[in-house]
């Protein structure tokens, strides 16, 4: 079981795999090097970008990404609002220094090679860093940055099933690899799944460390929503795309209390609206935000807990620990068996599995059992095979943040359709994931997040490409 600690983390936009992998890459590197020789012996760094990296990284800020990592910041604690101060020495007087230690001419068009059209064979973001030591070797790694922030290197790939840092699947006191495994220790041990979840978290950890994780999440998904909803303006990249949440947020504050909307049922999805709006609006203007499990996707389960606070009386904090550990099981069985990666499997892995984790968590606290949560998320993956990763101009703007205002109602729909069932249903969770898997295996190239077919077809002049060599630089959250 992937550890809740592990799939939500705290990061920055615009991008999980295209932003915060590399960056994290760029921390491997460092730490990698540093047991090979000294930073004083390296004379020159490297960096080339393979497949969907190079595709879409300029619009992604993968190589700002890098650079940022090779200096020395983590995506959990930068401060987004001193970016461009950070980069300043590399782009004005071409000096790159490693982890603030020691510096190195560093030419960005030269130094930084996109290969857009070759993929490795792992998965198709790569990225191989070199270091050229005094004596003239060559020290290099590459990376895989496989979705949601995790990153692989070359070992990893070649070596699947020897991950030292992974826990072993027996060692966790309720073990399943599959969802039919998951309901079975549930009903064995008469759990819900939010229960089973934190038995295994506190297997390795005090139960207080996790509750202290999980408030720590929520609490910087509410900041996200809040910022989202108090910042205006235009998003950066060239697209000329304004921001809305601000907008609709007051909108949505000077109606509430109207007779019009009070009579209005449906009026709380405006708000869920609202909320994935704001989130994945910071994260697009390269903000902080919670990968839930992508950044791509990181608005649809901050959406869902929003509506949980603000619409549902049941509404504790405890709800909101269950909420987040239920949804870590989804997440988990999604990218051990499939993945959450859009240049993998489309934006059916993004969207589709934040939108089914957010489903499950919500039938739980709704009342529903294990079987109605797995219902729940079989639902929100379902009916989301096949969705496309098509990022117009290479940015995680069109169509990627009106796709979790989508993703988010389809999920509230999807725990309400579910809790009104048995939790049986005739496709299960377990073959739907698997479905989807191979949707994503049978997609074109063309389709996962690499700009060159669907909506982001649709170009003008406005529109940056990655042959045009124009790199998102990001100045603030």
């Amino acid at each position: 079981m992937i550890s809740v600690f592990d799939l939500f983390k705290i990061g920055v936009g615009p991008s999980s795999s295209h932003t915060v992998g590399p960056m994290v890459a760029a921390n491997l590197f460092l730490a990698s090097l540093r047991k090979r020789a000294a930073l004083s012996d390296v004379t020159a760094i490297e960096v080339e970008l393979y497949g969907s990296l190079a595709a879409t990284g300029k619009g992604h800020a993968t190589d700002t990404a890098i650079l940022l990592g090779l200096l020395g910041h983590a995506p959990s604690t930068i401060d987004t609002r001193l970016t461009s101060q950070y980069l300043t020495p590399i782009f004005s007087d071409k000096q790159l220094s490693l982890a603030g230690e020691h510096s190195v001419a560093f030419n960005t068009e030269r130094d930084i090679q996109w290969y857009g059209d070759t993929v490795l064979p792992y998965h198709p973001n790569a990225m191989t860093i070199c270091a050229i030591l005094t004596d003239g070797t060559r020290y290099q790694q590459t990376y895989y940055s496989v979705g949601g922030g995790f990153v692989i290197n070359d070992a990893d790939a070649n070596n699947p099933d020897e991950d030292s840092a992974a826990p072993s699947i027996g060692s966790i006191p309720h073990p399943f690899n599959t969802a039919a495994e998951l309901l079975e220790q549930c009903r064995i041990h008469r759990l819900s799944v939010s229960e089973l979840v934190l038995a295994n978290e506190c297997h390795y950890r005090d139960k207080d460390e996790v509750f202290a994780y999980l408030d720590s999440i929520w609490e910087a998904m509410q900041d996200c929503v809040t910022r989202g909803c108090q910042n205006g303006g235009i998003l950066p990249g060239g697209l000329d795309v304004k921001r809305r949440a601000q907008a609709l947020y007051l909108q949505l504050c000077d109606e509430k209390d109207q007779p019009s909307t009070i009579s209005d049922k449906l009026a709380a999805m405006d708000w869920v609206d609202l909320y994935a709006l704001a989130v994945n609006e910071e994260n697009a203007n390269g903000g902080n935000v919670v990968t839930a499990p992508t950044n791509g996707a990181a608005g649809i389960i901050p959406a869902v807990m929003h509506y949980y606070r603000d619409f549902l009386a049941s509404y504790s904090t405890d709800g909101a620990r269950k909420f987040l550990l239920n949804s870590t099981a989804i997440g988990s069985l999604i990218k051990q068996n499939a993945s959450i990666s859009g240049a993998e499997v489309g934006c059916q892995g993004e969207v589709g599995s934040a939108c089914a984790m957010a489903a499950s968590a919500l039938a739980e606290i709704m009342g529903g059992d294990p079987a109605q949560c797995l219902n729940a998320a079989e639902i929100g993956i379902e009916h989301n095979l096949g969705l496309t990763c098509d990022p117009v101009g290479g940015l995680v703007q069109v169509p990627c943040i009106e796709r979790n205002a989508m993703g988010a109602v389809k999920a509230i729909n999807a725990a309400r359709l579910a809790c009104r069932g048995d939790g049986q249903h005739f496709v299960s969770f377990d073959k739907v994931v698997e479905t989807m898997k191979q949707t994503g295996a049978d997609m074109l190239d063309n389709y996962k997040e690499t700009s060159r077919g669907g909506l982001a077809v649709y170009a003008d002049n406005r529109i940056p490409t990655a042959s045009q060599g124009v790199s998102v630089k990001y100045s603030q959250c």
